[in-house]
């Protein structure tokens, strides 16, 4: 296999999700750290290249560059017991990590690195003014969770899959951005069953 190296930001949820990945998998990673606060993402070097959009994670491949957490952690588990066999489990789990992306992050993640990393009083006016539907919108996706966790034991299947890593990794750490987990009993049961995993690594 090629050299792989993840470019990340250990307090990123996104980069957590590649290094979750290649660890339930038993895949080595090096790791290049960045601090996204004091812009260590937008220097010209970084740009030319890592990724022209300024953004991490990126895992490297070799000397291609893959953008994009949920792209990574696919490349690292396609054809593992992390991506189901059958057809229609797997866009499903697809289902799911495009809910992540569209529902779950832009509220829950957004929250977190606003309050605990940024802080209120340093939010500008605009992002104060959206804290009551970034609140409404991550509480709704929980929600969402928890109605489906209470039927069943993974996202997916029999099993744990990428779309219980992509999920984990703000599901698990929402508190930081107000959330109060104990109100998702179901959520909490599947979050110890992800953290029980044989190879499961904390986040930084």
């Amino acid at each position: 296999m090629d050299r792989l190296i993840l470019h990340e930001d250990p307090r990123s949820g996104n980069c957590y999700k590649i290094l979750l990945t290649a660890a339930l998998l038993g895949i080595p990673l090096e790791r290049r750290f960045y601090d996204i606060m004091h812009g260590q993402t937008r220097t010209p070097e970084f740009l030319q290249t890592v990724n022209a959009n300024g953004r991490i994670p990126v895992l490297q491949i070799g000397d291609k560059f893959l953008p994009e957490s949920n792209a990574a952690c696919w490349y690292l588990a396609c054809g593992t017991r992390l991506v189901p066999a059958e057809r229609f489990d797997q866009a499903d789990m697809l289902r799911w990590m495009f809910f992540e992306q569209y529902n779950h992050e832009p509220n829950v993640a957004t929250l977190r690195f606003w309050l605990h990393f940024v802080g209120e009083r340093n939010l500008t006016e605009q992002q104060r003014a959206q804290i009551p539907a970034k609140r409404a919108g991550g509480e709704a996706a929980l929600a969402l969770m928890d109605e489906h966790l209470a039927e069943h034991d993974w996202l997916v299947g029999n099993a744990i899959t990428l779309a219980d890593i992509a999920l984990y990794a703000y599901t698990h750490a929402c508190e930081a951005g107000g959330f109060r987990l104990h109100d998702y009993r179901n959520v909490c049961e599947w979050l110890e069953r992800v953290a029980a995993e044989p190879g499961f690594v904390p986040m930084d």
